[in-house]
């Protein structure tokens, strides 16, 4: 009888957090993980914690440039042959200030990272999918309990977080003919 390797997992933001929870735990499970984010001693870390409990790649990424999204995934399937889950959990928040004190450049960033950066991903994670044999996997996107009860002062998180909710859905249409489960889970403060 021949036993299929462990699925593929991977985690953006896999340095600290969430991220770093979710890959602690899907190693528990039996899960390969690449784990990517943008400060490699933090990945590093990561990697220590879940030590011989599964295989993991440390990959440095910045989930806002689309070449290194595209490299990531590239060198993920290099190294495990597939990706069967992805956990877009990379994001951050801004200065908690009145809406018309937003300074453009922390509105950008924040926007950057967690829309552009989650849809980079699961563009990146749909080619993946969609190409390998068997064709498809499950993407769950990080939102948050803010884009439906927003804190004060949060303009740039709550919209970005809001509009991962339509991302989510459209993803979530867009997949089914490829085997492509995309969802969304919403956490409160963590």
């Amino acid at each position: 009888m021949t036993t299929s390797p462990a699925k593929v997992a991977l985690i953006t933001g896999a340095g600290s957090g969430i991220g770093r929870s979710a890959a602690l735990s899907l190693a528990q499970r039996g899960y390969r993980l690449v784990l990517a984010g943008r400060r490699a001693d933090a990945l590093a870390e990561t990697a220590a914690l879940i030590g011989d409990q599964a295989e993991t790649l440390c990959c440095p990424t910045d989930v806002t440039d689309d070449a290194q999204v595209d490299a990531l995934f590239a060198q993920a399937v290099a190294h495990f042959g597939r990706i069967d889950l992805l956990f877009n959990n990379a994001g951050m928040g801004a200065a908690a200030v009145q809406i018309d004190e937003m300074d453009m450049a922390d509105w950008r960033r924040v926007v950057d990272v967690n829309l552009t950066g989650a849809f980079l991903c699961l563009r990146a994670a749909f080619r993946t999918m969609k190409a390998q044999t068997p064709q498809g996997g499950r993407i769950i996107n990080n939102g948050s309990i803010s884009a439906h009860s927003p804190r004060p002062l949060s303009a740039p998180y709550t919209a970005t977080k809001h509009a991962i909710t339509g991302l989510t859905k459209s993803a979530s249409l867009d997949g089914r003919p490829f085997d492509i489960a995309c969802c969304q889970i919403d956490i409160g403060n963590a």
